[in-house]
């Protein structure tokens, strides 16, 4: 089955109602081994995009992932990504603000740990939670002491918005790639997940009394998730809603949407001059003498 990954993006100026994307469609691989295979041939596809991005070095790609819990983003990150070279990618998750953070803007903790040219940055939630977590959970926003707060909150969210489609611009502009995954599960799934963590000893250590807690929010959390991606998908920038009540099929679209961007750069490893190749059969006789 082709993956055909425009059937994922969210049109820019879109309304997303999460209830009408689907959380699971028919399965990409036809069994467990055809999975493996697909997803090593992608793999190995963005190992070798890798390389070349690292030895080009004008561009760099920012893969990033929101979820409810349990969706499977640290799964997808460790299997899309097995084939990377570890140098020239990182990875940064992001919880609650530490209070030094709570004392900058909200794109600041973010902002700090954006990737290199030439490297793949990795976010485990991002900046996006100023404008879900925090609108779910209002003592948060008293907690970071905006300056002259407006009277009507949703002000706040809008301002945040246009921050944050300005930071994307900015960095489109300036050689960063951006790739924006929202893996969509249904409560139901979720749920089955969660009794699977209790019921695994060494999954245990993955579920806590605040996953339960913020599971009571589901539905404000499909509200502010769905103005979120309605503001903030754009044409440099788009969202991409994959459907993540199975996580191999969730896992080959991630991997094929990465695939598809980093291809499209086009990158070449650096052409050696004449004067330099000259030099370097030089070198050589003389490593052979």
């Amino acid at each position: 089955m082709d993956i055909k990954i425009k059937d994922f993006r969210v049109a820019e100026e879109s309304r997303v109602d999460l209830d009408q994307w689907p959380t699971i469609i028919d399965p990409i691989y036809t069994q467990k081994r055809d999975y493996k295979h697909i997803l090593a041939d992608h793999v190995a596809r963005l190992s070798d995009q890798q390389e070349r991005l690292y030895a080009a070095n004008s561009h760099a790609i920012l893969l990033i992932f929101q979820a409810m819990d349990a969706a499977g983003k640290d799964g997808a990150i460790r299997h899309v990504m097995s084939g990377v070279n570890p140098q020239g990618c990182e990875v940064f998750s992001f919880k609650h603000p530490s209070a030094n953070e709570l004392e900058h803007d909200f794109l600041w903790r973010t902002t700090r740990n954006l990737p290199a040219r030439g490297r793949i940055g990795i976010f485990n939630r991002s900046y996006y939670e100023e404008v879900l977590i925090a609108r779910v959970h209002p003592e948060i926003l008293a907690n970071e002491s905006l300056p002259d707060k407006p009277s009507d909150e949703t002000k706040i969210w809008k301002h945040r918005y246009r921050s944050i489609n300005a930071l994307e611009r900015h960095l489109h502009e300036n050689g960063t790639r951006i790739v924006k995954i929202f893996l969509h599960i249904s409560k139901e799934e979720q749920r089955r997940r969660f009794i699977e963590r209790i019921d695994a000893p060494d999954k245990n250590w993955k579920f806590s009394a605040a996953d339960l807690t913020e599971r009571g929010f589901w539905d404000q959390y499909m509200s502010v998730y769905g103005k979120c991606l309605s503001a903030t998908s754009t044409r440099h920038a788009p969202w991409y809603i994959v459907p993540a009540d199975d996580k191999l099929n969730a896992r080959l679209i991630v991997s094929q949407i990465l695939l598809k961007q980093m291809e499209s750069l086009h990158m070449e490893f650096p052409q050696v001059s004449a004067e330099r190749r000259t030099e370097l059969l030089a070198i050589r006789k003389q490593l052979e003498d």
